[in-house]
C-alpha cells in the first residue's frame, strides 16, 4: 500500500468516526480541508465500495495528468486561485490544452490540492470593533422593500426608508406604495429630523440613485433636488464605496429587522395605517427594547443623544404637481407627441383623467385618488405608441371569479371546471387570456346553451385544451347551425326593374366603327 493509499484510508475512517460523534457533512468538511459534497459521498460508501473506487482511481488517466506540475506551482504560489482561474491559466498558458469541462478541472485542481496538500485558502475581510461615536455626530439612511400579504391572498409591494441615530441606535422608518424619487427621499428626511427632534452632524448613504448621480473618483455629483436640500439642511454626506454595504451596518441591521418583525405576515390595508403602525411598532418594540450590543433601550440613550443634535426647523419641500391628462378609449394617453398605454379599464367614458409626472427617465401616471397605475420609460422619439402587453389583460376579476363566470353558462358545471382546470394547468401563465377568450366567445355570440354544451365536448373529445380553440369551435357550430348564412338567390321586386333585365341592347355594324376608324379618301 502506497502512502498516498494510507492517508486517503485514513480520511476515510476519520470521516465515518467524527460522523459517529454527531458531526454534520459540512462541519467535518471544514474541520478537514474538504468539500461537504466529497464528505457525503464516503460517507454513504462501505469499505469494499472505497477500495474499489480507489483500484478505479488508480487505473483511469486523468485528461490532464500532463499540466500537474503547473497546477501544482500556482497552487503553491496562490492557495486561493478558484477553478475558473486555473482554468484561464491553463488556456492561456497552453495552447495545446485539451479541451475539458469546468467540472473535469474541478476535479483535477481538488485532485491536485489533495495529493500535495495545498488547501484551499478562503480570503475574509478583518473586522475591528468600532469605537462608539459622539452623541449626534452620525446617522446612517437605507432603503427597503417587501412583499406585504392582501386579505384575499394576493401581494403588495412596499417601499420604506429607514435612518437610525449611530449613538443611541433611536430608529425611524417611513413607507411608501411607489419608488423613490428625488423629492420623496428628501420628504422622508424632514418626517425622520422631525422624529428625532434634530438634525445629526452627518449621515451615511449607500450610492443610490435618487440621490447621487455619481461617484466620479470621489468627486460627487448629486442629483438636482437632493443637492438644493442638502445645502438648505448643511449637514455631511458620507456615501459608501460601491458593493460595500457593511460601512452602514447599523442601518443594514435595520432594514433585517423591519422585515423580520414588523412586516412578516403583517397584512396590508392602505399606505398611510401601514406608517401609523410603524410608528407604534417604533415606540413598544424597536426602540423600546434592550439593544444587543449597546444592553440599553434607544429610547433612553436618545434622550441624551437628542441634546447634541441640531436644532430642526421645518422645511416644507416643494411638491411637483402632477399634469392632469384625459385617457383616450383605446386606454392610452398622449403625451409629448407619444402614446402610452394604460391598463384595461382604465378609460371609463368621456371626461376620464389620470395624473402624470416625470421622474428621472420615466413617467409616473397614477388615479385622481394618488394611486399609481403604472410606470413607462420616456421614450425620446416622437409619433410612437408605448405599449405594456400586460395592459391588454382585464386584471380587475381574478381567476377563480373568471371561472366561476364561464361555469354558470354550462350544463355540465363539474367537467367545464375540469375543462378549466386543465387549460390552466397547460398554460399557467396565459391562463387569463384563454378565460378571456372562452368570457368574450360566450358574451359575442350569445349562443343558446346546446352550442356551448356541444362545442365543450368537441373540444374535450378532440383534445382543444385552448381557450381560443373553444372560441372558433363555438363560431363555427352557430355558423353552420344558422339558415341565413345559405346563399339565396337575386329577387328582382320592381316591375319595371325586370322589363329591363329582359331589354336586348342596341348592336351597332363593326363596319361603322372601321369608317371612323379608317375613314375613305
Amino acid at each position: 500500500m502506497t502512502k498516498k493509499d494510507l492517508s486517503n484510508w485514513i480520511m476515510y475512517h476519520e470521516i465515518h468516526k467524527l460522523s459517529r460523534m454527531g458531526f454534520s457533512a459540512s462541519k467535518i468538511g471544514r474541520h478537514l480541508v474538504l468539500d461537504s459534497r466529497t464528505v457525503r459521498n464516503l460517507l454513504a460508501m462501505s469499505e469494499q465500495q472505497y477500495e474499489q473506487q480507489l483500484l478505479n482511481t488508480l487505473e483511469r488517466v486523468k485528461i490532464l495528468s500532463s499540466y500537474e506540475d503547473f497546477v501544482k506551482d500556482r497552487l503553491t504560489s496562490y492557495p486561493d486561485t478558484t477553478t475558473a482561474q486555473m482554468h484561464d491559466w491553463l488556456k492561456e498558458s497552453h495552447s495545446d490544452l485539451p479541451k475539458a469541462s469546468i467540472r473535469s478541472v474541478y476535479n483535477f485542481v481538488f485532485f491536485v490540492r489533495q495529493k500535495y496538500n495545498i488547501p484551499l485558502v478562503h480570503i475574509t475581510r478583518e473586522y475591528f470593533p468600532v469605537e462608539e461615536l459622539p452623541y449626534g455626530e452620525q446617522a446612517q439612511v437605507d432603503f427597503g422593500d417587501y412583499n406585504m400579504r392582501l386579505s384575499n391572498g394576493g401581494r403588495k409591494k412596499v417601499k420604506f426608508f429607514a435612518m437610525v441615530l449611530s449613538r443611541s441606535r433611536m430608529k425611524y422608518i417611513y413607507f411608501i406604495s411607489q419608488s423613490f424619487t428625488s423629492e420623496l427621499v428628501c420628504q422622508a428626511h424632514e418626517k425622520a429630523f422631525a422624529f428625532f427632534k434634530g438634525i445629526p452632524q452627518t449621515i451615511v448613504y449607500d450610492q443610490d440613485r435618487t440621490m447621487l448621480v455619481d461617484e466620479n473618483m470621489g468627486d460627487l455629483i448629486l442629483t438636482s433636488h437632493f443637492k438644493q436640500y442638502t445645502r438648505s439642511r448643511s449637514f455631511t454626506l458620507h456615501f459608501c464605496r460601491k458593493a460595500d454595504p457593511e460601512s452602514k451596518g447599523k442601518v443594514e441591521n435595520v432594514i433585517q429587522y423591519v422585515k423580520k418583525n414588523f412586516l412578516y405576515n403583517r397584512l396590508y390595508s392602505d399606505i398611510e395605517n401601514l406608517n401609523t403602525e410603524a410608528i407604534a411598532w417604533l415606540g413598544r418594540t424597536a426602540n423600546a427594547l434592550n439593544h444587543n450590543y449597546t444592553k440599553k433601550s434607544p429610547e433612553s440613550e436618545f434622550m441624551i443623544e437628542v441634546n447634541f443634535l441640531r436644532p430642526h426647523i421645518p422645511l416644507m419641500i416643494e411638491k411637483k404637481e402632477y399634469k392632469m391628462y384625459h385617457v383616450r378609449k383605446t386606454n392610452t394617453i398622449a403625451y409629448k407627441s407619444n402614446f402610452y398605454s394604460l391598463p384595461m379599464g382604465t378609460y371609463q367614458g368621456p371626461g376620464t383623467q389620470v395624473k402624470v409626472k416625470e421622474a428621472n427617465a420615466s413617467i409616473e401616471i397614477s388615479s385622481l385618488k394618488d394611486e399609481l397605475i403604472c410606470i413607462h420609460q420616456r421614450c425620446e422619439l416622437t409619433g410612437q405608441t408605448i405599449v405594456n402587453n400586460n395592459h391588454k389583460r382585464d386584471t380587475s376579476k381574478s381567476i377563480d371569479e373568471m371561472m366561476a363566470q364561464i361555469v354558470t353558462r354550462f350544463t355540465n358545471k363539474n367537467l367545464t371546471m375540469e375543462y378549466l382546470q386543465r387549460i390552466k394547468k397547460v398554460y399557467p401563465r396565459y391562463i387569463r387570456d384563454h378565460l378571456q377568450a372562452i368570457i368574450k366567445a360566450l358574451v359575442k355570440t350569445d349562443a343558446d346553451i346546446s352550442f356551448v354544451n356541444a362545442s365543450l365536448e368537441f373540444c374535450l373529445e378532440n383534445q382543444l385544451i385552448n381557450g381560443y380553440e373553444f372560441e372558433q369551435t363555438l363560431t363555427v357550430l352557430i355558423n353552420q347551425s344558422d339558415p341565413l348564412k345559405t346563399q339565396k338567390p337575386l329577387v328582382l321586386l320592381d316591375k319595371r326593374n325586370l322589363e329591363k333585365a329582359n331589354q336586348t341592347p342596341q348592336k351597332r355594324n363593326i363596319e361603322d366603327y372601321e369608317n371612323i376608324i379608317n375613314p375613305i379618301n
